[in-house]
């Protein structure tokens, strides 16, 4: 029978530096490759037992990790928002004053910047980019359309609002990215209600068409009939996404009942999968241009 790992009482439950574990006489170093602990980050490791939260592995990086004045950043800030839902292992943005000392570090994504004063926040005991910070970061860091995939869960969360992130992009007007987060502010929309939303409207703006409106609600004489993802009302053009929820047999239904209801009321609804923006977008695109052609020349769209 296998001889049970080492699980010494001073560290149940705990996270620690497996070298201090080590020269205390605590664990081995092969005591730490056993399955009673679990590495986080290089010389870091929890109980095995633990549960590993997002938060959990940023306190980690705060404390053992990155210098004073440094604070978690991009798109672990907004998680620790609640605005994303990070992997278990996806690496954690931290942004560290441009003079500090830190080198490449597995699990970590390094950014050397300028940190402003009201640039970070205590959030829950960890030290974290303000909103509109983070806004700013992740419109240098990521594509414009990720950036917005963001930027719309902070939105939605009210913890900024567009006019207060125009005001600062203007305010650091020649500094890097500037320009950046104000292309993003533009293509923003608190209205979206799920990443794949927000990646489909973009995606369609910047292929050129007019930007629709979110979660537009469909009345008939004061009655509710429907509320669509993206909608062009003026020309009865909706586009809905369907999203992993469709495999509850009963919420298709009730989806597709109300959407039959729009089409007799003369709407065009077009559907979208996330297979089809991976591997279509362009002849789901083609579609929607030739909805919108077809309802500007017709009486359904004046």
């Amino acid at each position: 029978m296998p001889k049970a790992p080492r699980r010494p009482p001073q560290l149940r439950g705990r996270i620690f530096r497996g070298s201090i574990a080590v020269s205390r006489g605590l664990l081995t170093r092969n005591d730490l490759r056993s399955s009673a602990w679990r590495p986080l980050f290089r010389d870091v490791y929890a109980d095995a037992q633990v549960k590993v939260t997002h938060r959990l592995r940023c306190a980690a990086v705060r404390r053992w990790l990155i210098p004073p004045g440094a604070a978690l950043a991009g798109r672990a800030s907004a998680a620790l928002y609640g605005c994303t839902a990070p992997g278990p292992n996806e690496p954690l943005d931290v942004l560290v004053p441009k003079d500090a000392r830190i080198g490449p570090t597995a699990g970590l994504r390094i950014h050397h910047g300028e940190i402003d004063p009201g640039d970070t926040v205590d959030r829950a005991g960890l030290r974290v980019t303000s909103p509109a910070r983070t806004c700013w970061d992740l419109a240098r860091w990521l594509d414009v359309v990720e950036a917005v995939v963001v930027i719309d869960t902070i939105l939605a969360s009210r913890l900024t609002h567009v006019s207060a992130l125009r005001e600062y992009a203007l305010s650091r007007a020649g500094r890097r990215g500037w320009r950046s987060l104000l292309r993003a502010v533009d293509l923003a929309d608190a209205g979206a209600e799920s990443p794949q939303e927000s990646r489909t409207r973009v995606r369609l703006v910047l292929a050129g068409l007019p930007r629709p409106q979110t979660q537009w609600v469909v009345a008939d004489q004061g009655r509710f009939v429907a509320r669509l993802d993206l909608a062009w009302p003026e020309f009865k053009v909706a586009v809905e996404y369907d999203g992993l929820w469709h495999d509850d047999p009963e919420q298709f239904h009730r989806d597709r009942r109300r959407l039959n209801r729009l089409l007799g009321g003369e709407w065009i609804v077009l559907h979208v999968t996330a297979k089809r923006l991976r591997e279509d977008f362009e002849g789901f695109l083609a579609e929607v241009r030739a909805a919108l052609r077809r309802r500007s020349h017709s009486p359904a769209g004046r």
